[in-house]
């Protein structure tokens, strides 16, 4: 929404705004596209350009809305799901997403499912185990074991902390 009121302030065509992407009717020239690069970065956004650093954004957003808005991971083959999702190898994929993010493509995917289960934990209204589940985890045990790898502690220790350690999503690398 805060994208869509800059575009309309701006009056600015668009066709769509969706999560990590904007779908102008014409392209920006000068001291338009300038000044809306300074208004998008006031709250935290950028604009990508080059295809390859859309492909990323377009990676980013496929996990989040599947690890963050989906009931089920239920075996999700993600290196497959990428590749339909965007009509690309998925070892390109992978190559280049490790090439300019600095960690691979499946410990982003951890980071997200680790985001996941500490918002779960917080909730407080699925057990481990249905935690487990729900994001494709083979048993409770090595989701304890990656949890702990990551945060430092065990769920049970997390959930019990007064400081809930989560980050915000797109702080999620």
């Amino acid at each position: 929404m805060a994208i869509e009121e800059i575009l309309d302030k701006m009056v600015i065509p668009y066709t769509n705004v969706t999560l990590g992407e904007i779908t102008l009717k014409d392209e920006l020239m000068g001291e338009i596209k300038e000044e809306l690069k300074n208004r998008l970065e006031k709250i935290g956004f950028t604009i990508i350009n080059d295809r390859k650093g859309q492909l990323i954004e377009q990676m980013k957003n496929l996990v989040i809305n599947k690890v963050h808005h989906s009931k089920s991971l239920d075996g999700v083959k993600w290196p497959e799901y990428m590749a339909d999702e965007l009509n690309l190898d998925h070892k390109y994929l992978s190559s280049l997403f490790s090439s300019v993010e600095s960690i691979t493509f499946e410990q982003y995917i951890i980071n997200q499912k680790i985001e996941r289960v500490k918002e779960l934990l917080i909730y407080d209204e699925l057990s481990l185990k249905e935690i487990a589940y729900q994001l494709d985890y083979s048993s409770v045990a090595y989701l304890s074991n990656q949890f702990k790898k990551i945060t430092g502690m065990t769920p049970t220790k997390f959930k019990n902390s007064a400081i809930q350690n989560r980050n915000s999503l797109d702080e999620v690398h």
